[in-house]
């Protein structure tokens, strides 16, 4: 394909043939266009001369790049694109070369819930005879998998799964779309159908420079990504609710409410929760229902009138979706119910690694649980520090027993990472450093009637300690406890 089809003007006028894209040195190939982006702790630009020795045929980059290869770009008969905005050029011409793309594609935006609503969706969508995948922290899962490095992946490697997704007669996608992902421009080039929002709470204040500049990267997904008359879901209920609704009503977008308020077009009526699940009763344009949702935590309806919202907006009927809602099924990590103990009392496990995701988990089982709720609480290192403490704080105010442990500790040393998520949980919580200990003494804590969150991890199958992984998964070391303890190994 010529460089010219992918979107892309070279100086002087050059216009090779591409034989693929590449954001890695080590694999550009005679032919290849290399993409030098900006990058955090170094600039691709000094990659450069390794992509002209592998016989790069032309090279993406922007002003600073291209100073950065001067020497080498001045021998080099190649084309040489500078672009004010690589990314956003990067992202264009992957579209462009990858090209199909499932028919509906929708994407979730927002601090938590995003793996939920993403898996929902893809979970309506195949009971309904679609066949659907769904993209995000948990890989691709669906009709089509493939492995993901990042919640949102970069262009190149987005919109090649798209692609081959599409190929393989795939015909719905779901989403979800990190804050890092859409600052970075990974999702433009994507034909959204619609785009949802879930909440807005503290994370990631070690990339983006605080609050506002957060809620602007997660505003970009309805400000720009998405096309003039695409549908916007928007949970309004929590912070900064309303404001994402204003950003889509002044854009154009087709707007669907999610909350509990009389102006919500999928209203929340009322929920009813047991050991197992929940009844759910809600409006849809002002028209009740009631379904049953076998899934713990109230935050989890807000979750599925997301999914339902989307899945109207990607034009299925309202009561064919009400038909299969029943049948959703929690994802790996969210809520899990990992173990019950042979006196009733449940261990669940839970990826909230953020003070609000802390707080909406617990106050979620609550309702559920008749007796106390222990929490197993930490933090990870090398992330935003300032939540250390809230995490803590989160959990003390929300539960009855508090254990904090290990997260991953990564390069920073553990028990000043805990020191810091002490400062928040407060005197009465204990001190388990060691994550496999502290499950299994929060496991011999429960009594009937009682439940155990552990929290952080979620899906996890690893702990990150230093620069190395370690085997580890809450929801086995779970099992593992109960076994022990109850006398079944």
């Amino acid at each position: 394909m010529a460089l010219s089809r992918l979107g892309l003007r070279a100086s002087g006028g050059r216009d090779p043939q591409i034989t693929g894209l590449s954001l890695d040195s080590r694999h550009v190939r005679p032919g290849h266009l290399f993409a030098a982006l900006p990058g955090s702790a170094i600039h691709g630009g000094e990659f450069i001369q390794y992509a002209i020795r592998m016989q790069a045929a032309a090279i993406l980059t922007d002003r600073q790049g291209a100073e950065i290869a001067a020497d080498q770009l001045a021998g080099w008969d190649g084309a040489l694109v500078v672009a004010e905005d690589p990314r956003a050029a990067l992202a264009g011409a992957a579209a462009l070369w990858f090209a199909d793309q499932p028919d509906h594609v929708v994407a979730v935006t927002g601090t938590s819930g995003k793996t939920s609503v993403a898996s929902f969706t893809r979970q309506i969508w195949q009971a309904l005879d679609h066949k659907a995948i769904s993209m995000g922290t948990m890989g691709v899962e669906g009709d089509h998998h493939a492995p993901l490095s990042h919640t949102t992946p970069d262009p190149l490697t987005l919109h090649r799964i798209l692609a081959e997704a599409a190929g393989a007669g795939v015909t719905h996608a779901a989403m979800e779309a990190s804050s890092h992902g859409l600052d970075q421009r990974r999702l433009d080039g994507v034909r959204l159908e619609a785009g949802a929002f879930t909440n807005f709470s503290q994370d990631h204040l070690d990339y983006h420079a605080g609050f506002d500049e957060y809620f602007a990267a997660k505003a970009l997904l309805f400000n720009r990504v998405l096309e003039d008359g695409a549908a916007a879901v928007i949970n309004i209920d929590g912070a900064r609710g309303r404001q994402m609704a204003d950003i889509a009503t002044d854009r154009g977008l087709a707007l669907t409410t999610v909350g509990t308020g009389d102006n919500a077009m999928l209203r929340i009526l009322g929920q009813r929760y047991d050991a197992t699940g929940q009844d759910l009763r809600f409006s849809l344009m002002g028209q009740a229902h009631l379904i049953r949702l076998p899934l713990i935590g109230g935050f989890q309806a807000e979750n599925v009138l997301a999914a339902m919202g989307l899945c109207l907006a990607a034009g299925d009927a309202a009561d064919d979706i009400l038909r299969v809602l029943p049948g959703l099924t929690t994802v790996r990590g969210r809520m899990q119910l990992a173990a019950q103990r042979d006196n009733g009392a449940a261990v669940f496990v839970d990826y909230a690694h953020k003070p609000g995701a802390v707080i909406a988990a617990l106050q979620s089982l609550r309702p559920h649980v008749m007796g106390r709720i222990i929490c197993i609480i930490g933090a990870g290192g090398d992330r935003d520090r300032g939540k250390r403490p809230l995490m803590g704080q989160a959990a003390a105010d929300h539960a009855d027993v508090v254990i904090v442990t290990d997260d991953n500790p990564r390069t920073e040393d553990p028990a000043a990472i805990r020191a810091a998520v002490l400062e928040g949980a407060g005197p009465e919580a204990t001190e388990v450093g060691d994550r496999a200990e502290a499950i299994l003494r929060g496991v011999d804590a429960l009594q009937p009637g009682d439940a155990l969150l552990i929290c952080g991890k979620g899906h996890e199958t690893g702990q990150i300690v230093g620069q190395d992984v370690y085997p580890f998964d809450d929801a086995e070391q779970a099992s593992v406890a109960v076994a022990a303890l109850d006398g079944r190994i």
